[in-house]
């Protein structure tokens, strides 16, 4: 009986690495941008298999770049602080008290996190901000609020350091994803009056994805991807699908700017863009280098 399970299950292995040979033939050599976020962030199972994926990656000629948020974690510190996190329409607001938090933890807490996780598993990986190389350079972002009535002016909300990406220098990533290296960039944008800019991590992975022309954009969510009104996930969608569904109210609320960040990403020349669900153990890999995949999939047509 332990011969016969011996070999079903080294039928099942071979089954998995043949599937996934095309795959890996097809994206050698292709830079593949992720968005590293959500639970696979909490999570330390999720967060050691998110970075065996990464190292495996490299290892069979795949360009991998990880771009991480880190939300949580700020609110957290700045709670320890005894600082109140404001936000305004999902954006929090930025004074230069809570940019100093913000830096030291999306540019030093979680991105060494995440490298020193890659590299334990045996990848070089980098920590980068968008200061390093004056890579990201960014512009300050002002809300406009429509007056109580048509007659009262817009009311212009200060944001602080909340800044989006206004141009990417990509010399030092393209160094080091040229090499044995693996970028782990921190969505932190320096200004051209110098100051620093917290910039919205998926803006910055599409970017980035953007600027490299990169083969695929993948953006892990909490969610298994884009879900039609019955609950069922949408495994694969053109730009002109992601219009109507955004246009009947299929897709709305906080996946609105994360499928506008993955359809400028298409137009922008980016192969494909996956909204996987990053709850999913190896959710990367599976995306890659299997039939099925674990999300969704969005292509220009």
């Amino acid at each position: 009986m332990l011969a016969i399970m011996k070999e079903k299950n080294a039928h099942q292995i071979a089954h998995v690495l043949i599937e996934a040979l095309p795959y890996i033939q097809k994206f050698k050599g292709k830079t593949v941008v992720i968005k590293f976020g959500g639970n696979a962030m909490i999570d330390d199972a999720l967060k050691q298999s998110f970075a065996r994926d990464i190292v495996l990656m490299k290892l069979v000629g795949i360009n991998p770049i990880v771009v991480h948020g880190g939300g949580p974690q700020i609110g957290d510190l700045l709670k320890r602080l005894g600082k109140t996190s404001e936000f305004v329409d999902g954006m929090r607001v930025t004074d230069s008290e809570t940019m100093d938090v913000v830096e030291m933890v999306l540019g030093g807490l979680v991105n060494k996190e995440i490298v020193n996780m890659i590299n334990m598993q045996g990848g070089k990986a980098v920590g980068l901000t968008g200061k390093d190389g004056n890579f990201i350079h960014a512009r300050k972002i002002n809300m406009t609020k429509a007056g109580a009535t048509l007659e009262d002016a817009p009311e212009i909300i200060d944001l602080g350091h909340v800044g989006e990406v206004s141009s990417i220098d990509p010399a030092v990533v393209e160094m080091l994803g040229n090499s044995d290296f693996i970028p782990v960039i921190a969505p932190i944008g320096v200004g051209k009056d110098g100051h620093s800019y917290n910039i919205n991590a998926d803006l910055v992975a599409g970017k980035v994805a953007e600027v490299l022309k990169a083969e695929k954009l993948m953006l892990l969510t909490n969610i298994p991807g884009i879900m039609d009104k019955q609950g069922n996930l949408l495994t694969g969608l053109t730009l002109t699908d992601i219009d109507n569904l955004i246009a009947d109210g299929t897709i709305s609320d906080g996946m609105i700017p994360k499928t506008r960040c993955a359809t400028d990403a298409l137009k922008g020349g980016v192969t494909s863009v996956h909204i996987i669900d990053g709850r999913v153990d190896h959710a990367v890999l599976l995306e890659l280098f299997t039939d099925q995949g674990v999300g969704t999939l969005l292509l220009r047509r």
